[in-house]
């Protein structure tokens, strides 16, 4: 691991400090509710989700390849009342057998997987016929300005950000995946940089 993953994974909650406050915080906790049966989160990172998921789920599996972020993640999991196992994984090589679990969660972590249609396949595959995935993602813009300037950016954000794509087109590769997308709503992070705030949440059905 890079010293820069390092100093990235201790400087992660408080770099989202404020977006937590403004918007996130609350639509974890609203889409979250929504999570029932057997869990599996992607990317799970330092564990912002936890405090957000109802304690009647059945178990959560957090899954995530960073070791920093996972040391984290384990800690803020040992403090949790919820039935939680972290299990160090890629979302493209989920260790789980297929049709394994009612629910699946990806918040800001479609964004950094080196291929999310990859991480997509997986999920669905995971996933019970009709099982949900909720997703929270920052995204490509919609407007044509902005989106130049994701562009032009991406070199420097996906170093800044520790692999982070700031111009992802993560909702339309949602679709052209097994998965279905039921309902879903744009928006903006506020006091995020311009070229992360263009937000995407929902909720997407396996086939």
């Amino acid at each position: 691991m890079s010293l820069w993953g390092r100093v990235f994974a201790a400087g992660y909650d408080a770099f989202l400090a404020s977006a937590e406050r403004s918007i996130l915080a609350d639509l974890r906790g609203e889409l979250l509710a929504e999570a029932s049966g057997r869990v599996v989160e992607i990317g799970s990172g330092t564990g912002v989700n936890l405090r957000h998921y109802p304690r009647e789920i059945q178990e959560l599996v957090c899954t995530e390849p960073e070791e920093p972020m996972a040391r984290r993640l384990r800690r803020r999991a040992a403090e949790s009342a919820l039935p939680v196992r972290v299990v160090e994984a890629g979302a493209e090589d989920l260790p789980f057998d297929d049709d394994s679990f009612d629910t699946a969660v990806a918040t800001l972590v479609l964004c950094t997987v080196p291929d999310p249609a990859s991480a997509l396949r997986e999920v669905a595959r995971v996933l019970k016929p009709g099982g949900r995935l909720i997703f929270i993602e920052h995204v490509r813009a919609s407007e044509v300005r902005l989106a130049r300037w994701q562009d032009r950016l991406h070199p420097l954000w996906v170093r800044f950000g520790h692999g982070c794509h700031c111009n992802r087109p993560t909702l339309e590769t949602i679709e052209a995946s097994p998965l279905q997308v039921i309902a879903h709503r744009r928006g903006r992070i506020p006091k995020a940089p311009p070229i992360v705030s263009p937000l995407v949440a929902g909720v997407a059905a396996a086939r």
